[in-house]
């Protein structure tokens, strides 16, 4: 151990351990389950979670709708604040472009759709609901 209290850099460090450190999942539970069930990739492989990592290795992770394709620069088992962990990977610029028009694509499309209800209706808007289910059931109106 060094001064900072940091162990010496590790050469190869589990891939779930290093996808929990660098906070791409937030349970090494989740990073094996990923692994296991391929959506993480290392230089072009499917792998398993325990696969030894190496700085310079290249992980593709796919998570929900996004996908991410990142350059392995350092390795650490102990999982640091989200500006440490960022340090630990670079992102390819094909990968970072591809996320940022995908990202513009949904922006998009969430505009285009219907403006969501500000909320629940206030007594008036109830009132003028209810008014208008009477009418539609050919109820009288008041």
């Amino acid at each position: 151990m060094s001064r900072t209290g940091a162990a010496a850099p590790a050469s190869s460090l589990r891939l779930d351990k290093w996808l929990w450190a660098a906070r791409f999942f937030k349970t090494r539970a989740l990073a094996t389950e990923a692994v296991s069930g391929g959506k993480v990739h290392v230089n072009g492989e499917r792998c398993k979670p325990a696969r030894k990592l190496h700085p310079g290795d290249r992980v593709r992770v796919h998570k929900g709708s996004w996908s991410m394709e990142v350059d392995v620069v350092a390795l650490d088992d102990r999982r640091r604040p989200a500006t440490e962990a960022e340090q630990l990977y670079t992102e390819t610029p094909e990968s970072r472009e591809a996320r940022e028009q995908e990202a513009s694509r949904r922006r998009l499309e969430r505009e285009a759709r219907a403006p969501a209800p500000s909320g629940r209706p206030d007594k008036r808007e109830r009132r003028k609901i209810r008014r208008f289910v009477r009418q539609d059931q050919g109820g009288t109106d008041e």
